[in-house]
């Protein structure tokens, strides 16, 4: 292979990639179809722009009259010079940073993408789930679970107490001020992955000393849920409500239990086989009677 074609192919591999070296800043886990890693990417990348720019629009990001005042000018007579004005703006507005970054796991069905301000990991996935859970549309193929976490540190306990100091209290400032102080129910759901350095035990135990007095602990029906993901040396933490209710932010079970229930309204699925059933029992049953 000459020289050329060489440096050809180590340009189009250096400009294809688009990872970043190390899981850091707030972001979204995601568990994946098994060798379908770089589609899972490439789906949520559309996904969470489609969201994002809905949720957190950029200056003239999304302005159809903008566009439609552009053609309209081509023929109606506007003038020229303005045309070509407002044509030259669009072309030399700078370019916005992208808001998301795939982080390289090196490990198989796990991706990371983390999130640049303004997005919120959290309200993000809550509001895409929500949306799943609603239509029964994932808009993703290979997707499983999304998981966000507000932040992520080193997994050490000091670093990870740090971590939840800044991650909470936003989170009970806005969902308190109770007079007299509410009791509100908690849980610590840990999941952890690739990592043999820190036991359950010590990270829950870390965790639950940045939790309020008014917070206790109930393991069977919990209002407020702490995510911490644990994955080799980083670890992520969020604090949200409704994980239960959106079924652990799995897009597929969602997405399942809308379609199940769309069966059982039109009368389809195990409704109707139960149907059948009973029609063909009570044959079944006529026919011994017969005999």
């Amino acid at each position: 292979m000459s020289e050329s074609r060489q440096s050809k192919r180590r340009k189009y591999r250096s400009a294809t990639t688009r990872a970043k070296c190390t899981i850091e800043g707030p972001g979204i886990w995601a568990s994946c179809v098994k060798g379908k890693e770089k589609q899972t990417v490439g789906e949520l990348y559309d996904l969470f722009e489609s969201l994002a720019s809905q949720l957190w629009p950029i200056d003239g990001e999304g302005r159809p009259e903008e566009h439609r005042d552009l053609a309209d000018g081509e023929g109606e007579g506007v003038n020229v010079e303005d045309q070509i004005a407002r044509e030259l703006a669009a072309i030399k507005r700078p370019r916005t940073e992208s808001r998301f970054a795939n982080c390289q796991t090196n490990t198989p069905c796990v991706i990371f993408i983390s999130c640049n301000p303004p997005v919120d990991p959290v309200r993000l996935v809550t509001t895409h789930v929500r949306n799943v859970q609603e239509t029964g549309v994932t808009k993703t193929k290979y997707t499983h679970r999304l998981t966000p976490v507000s932040g992520t540190c080193f997994a050490g306990l000091r670093e990870i107490h740090s971590l939840c100091h800044d991650v909470f209290p936003p989170f009970f400032a806005e969902n308190g001020g109770d007079d007299p102080p509410k009791t509100h129910k908690y849980k610590v759901e840990l999941r952890i992955c690739n990592h043999s350095t820190l036991t359950r035990m010590e990270v829950i135990q870390e965790v639950a000393k940045c939790i309020p007095e008014s917070y206790t602990v109930d393991l069977d029906d919990p209002e407020v849920f702490v995510l911490v993901e644990l994955f080799k040396s980083v670890c992520g933490v969020s604090i949200l409500k409704d994980f239960y209710r959106f079924q652990k932010f799995n897009v597929m079970a969602l997405a399942e239990e809308k379609s199940k229930a769309e069966n059982f309204k039109h009368g389809t699925g195990r409704v109707k086989g139960k149907e059948d059933f009973g029609e063909v029992g009570s044959a079944e049953a006529h026919d011994k009677d017969g005999i």
